[in-house]
């Protein structure tokens, strides 16, 4: 499933997230690329220790939790801190899937990685390019979103982000660890969960069709969630 979630951050909250990123240092973005990826990567990144990184990423992590659509669709388990890239002066991310397991940097989890997220930071007016293309079953997608804006798509995509001519692209990525992994139970659960929050709103809480529908969604949970 891939989904544009739109404001994951207000105005404000953008424009303070790129007075601090624009303040700091930045490091060549191969440091978090796996070996393959690392041969087509050519951008920006915070450095993960760096504290402007850190703080941004509790940040937007507390706005996810606050994000009914994202803990819908995700059913996070574990989410990697999130991390932040710039691409200008032709830089570009060729073709490649994000590795399946990630070290959260300080601890000794290990997560698997089952969605990835791109949060846009800079409006799309503001740069040349820079799309994110999405090989799915349909095809391949192009996303290039308003700023505040995230999509969440399954990490075995093949994926690519298209050279920015002119212009900045940052945003801030991540992954994730689902409670359900298969991408397609994710959606019907997803599908299912939009499906009785409408027709809560449309005859109640306590109507029978709700209360039962519920029942099955909370079933399933039990049957492919892991925790």
């Amino acid at each position: 499933m891939l989904l544009a979630i739109p404001q994951v951050l207000s105005p404000d909250a953008v424009a303070y997230c790129r007075s601090q990123l624009l303040s700091t240092e930045w490091v060549d973005g191969k440091v978090t690329a796996g070996l393959q990826s690392a041969q087509a990567k050519y951008n920006s990144q915070l450095s993960e220790s760096n504290p402007v990184a850190r703080a941004l990423g509790d940040f937007i992590l507390d706005a996810l939790v606050k994000c009914p659509t994202f803990v819908a669709a995700a059913l996070p388990l574990k989410i990697f801190p999130p991390l932040f890239n710039c691409y200008q002066d032709g830089g570009h991310f060729g073709t490649h899937v994000d590795n399946a397991i990630r070290h959260i940097p300080g601890t000794i989890v290990r997560m698997r990685t089952d969605l990835s997220c791109t949060l846009f930071l800079t409006p799309p007016e503001d740069y040349e390019g820079g799309e994110l293309i999405i090989e799915d079953t349909y095809g391949n997608q192009s996303v290039k979103l308003q700023t505040g804006d995230m999509v969440l798509y399954p990490s075995t995509s093949l994926h690519q982000v298209m050279p920015v001519t002119q212009g900045a692209r940052i945003s801030a990525f991540f992954w994730l660890q689902s409670m359900v992994r298969d991408d397609g139970e994710r959606a019907l659960l997803y599908d299912l969960d939009q499906s009785i929050q409408t027709l809560a709103s449309e005859v109640g809480l306590n109507h029978p069709n709700v209360v039962r529908l519920s029942g099955v969604y909370h079933n399933l949970m039990r049957r492919w969630a892991n925790t």
